[in-house]
């Protein structure tokens, strides 16, 4: 008796998917609930789990293909047919009688390789040959020497230096060019990125922090923070109370347009992006508002996770008002993000950079960070857009605020 596997319900408004990768091959063992195909959506990447114990006995959908919500995918059956049994044991039998027949053969060729190893085998390079490889680390390996047997001269260095380098293997294997299919998140990705250059009057305005005091405070309470919490004081649970604070001050930047209509929201769900090998997320953190900073690490470390395995579902992904994106994890100095639709702002961060500064009419070498911040000019003004990075500025260089609520 076989059982089938279906595409299962994949999240609100989302009704078809692509078969991106089987997991496991067709007669292949597998167990109750046992991953066995991966599908991509438009927001995520979804696994479709074994409904029973059994073999794989029938793919019915190659991978590439666009499937919806309840087709078929396949089968798993109790055992697999003979007939692939049959001849997988007739190819094993081949496989062994060949490997057979061919082992004299094998053990001669081994045994005329080492004749011929010694009989071929170099002398060491000259002295002055010598020097040039160590200082160059040169692999000798594949150099003929002209001198006598073989052996490798100053001048067969020299002469080496002057040649071309050869083709580029991958240039060899692909060619000039590769061509592949985009994945259907990356394509989803493409198509949000430029409708939001194409809808919003998109600007971005910039300021810096010095994160003399975040670093400070991170470093006389990281062990007992982790003690107390079971989790490590980051720099993201900062910038995060300090966007939610700005937000509330500047409720313009926490609203979208629907329509003729500005919506302004009164919940804070802080998108942070996460970079994966599939592509760029963003899960939300919702409610931050109502959470501690411990509460903040938390969600960013279990969202982080769940990006990079593909276990993110569509609701991790939706409902966010206002986007973190941190370019700086990659060694980005500048950048100008671009808005996730429909929100209104997104914050970027950068890495931080040691640079000297003027304070207090003396230069002191300070920890520096660029932000920007992408805004809708539709609905947000110039003076609302400064003032709000202002004020997350203000908040990050004395996170004292928070607390006093100044």
């Amino acid at each position: 008796m076989s059982s089938p596997i279906l595409v299962p319900t994949l999240g609100e408004s989302v009704t078809e998917a692509t078969v991106a990768k089987w997991l496991k091959k067709s007669g292949d063992k597998v167990n109750e609930d046992e991953p066995l195909v991966e599908l991509e959506t438009d927001k995520v990447s979804v696994e479709v789990t074994s409904p029973s114990s059994g073999f794989l006995s029938l793919i019915m959908i190659k991978e590439g293909e666009t499937v919806e919500v309840g087709t078929k995918l396949g089968e798993i059956g109790d055992e697999v047919s003979k007939t692939s049994q049959t001849s997988q044991e007739a190819n094993k039998g081949a496989k062994n009688k060949k490997e057979e027949e061919l082992a004299p053969n094998k053990k001669m060729n081994e045994e005329s390789k080492v004749v011929q190893l010694n009989v071929e085998k170099k002398t060491e390079p000259s002295p002055s040959a010598k020097r040039i490889i160590a200082e160059n680390k040169i692999d000798i390996s594949t150099i003929h020497g002209s001198g006598r047997r073989g052996q490798i001269l100053k001048s067969d260095l020299i002469g080496l230096m002057g040649i071309s380098p050869g083709v580029d293997k991958k240039f060899q294997d692909k060619g000039p060019e590769e061509r592949v299919r985009m994945s259907r998140l990356r394509a989803t990705i493409a198509k949000r990125l430029k409708e939001a250059q194409n809808t919003a009057a998109m600007l971005t305005t910039f300021n810096e922090i010095d994160m003399s005091m975040i670093m400070q405070i991170r470093k006389d309470n990281k062990e007992e923070f982790q003690k107390i919490y079971d989790v490590k004081l980051g720099f993201m649970s900062f910038f995060v109370k300090a966007c939610v604070n700005a937000l509330q001050t500047f409720p313009a930047v926490n609203a979208e347009i629907q329509g003729e209509e500005i919506v302004y929201k009164n919940y804070y769900n802080i998108g942070v992006a996460v970079g994966t090998d599939k592509g760029l997320v963003v899960p939300v953190v919702r409610n931050a508002d109502q959470m501690s900073f411990a509460d903040i690490e938390k969600e960013i470390i279990k969202l982080g996770g769940k990006a990079r395995e593909g276990q993110l579902t569509i609701d991790d992904l939706q409902e966010g008002t206002f986007t973190i994106t941190n370019g700086g994890i990659y060694g980005s100095m500048l950048s100008t993000p671009i808005l996730n639709p429909p929100q209104s702002g997104v914050l970027g961060m950068h890495n931080i950079v040691q640079r000297p500064m003027v304070i207090d009419g003396k230069i002191e070498i300070r920890p520096m960070m660029y932000l920007a911040l992408s805004y809708d000019h539709r609905i947000i003004d110039g003076k609302e857009a400064v003032s709000f990075l202002v004020r997350v500025k203000e908040i990050l260089e004395d996170p004292r605020r928070l607390f006093l609520d100044l």
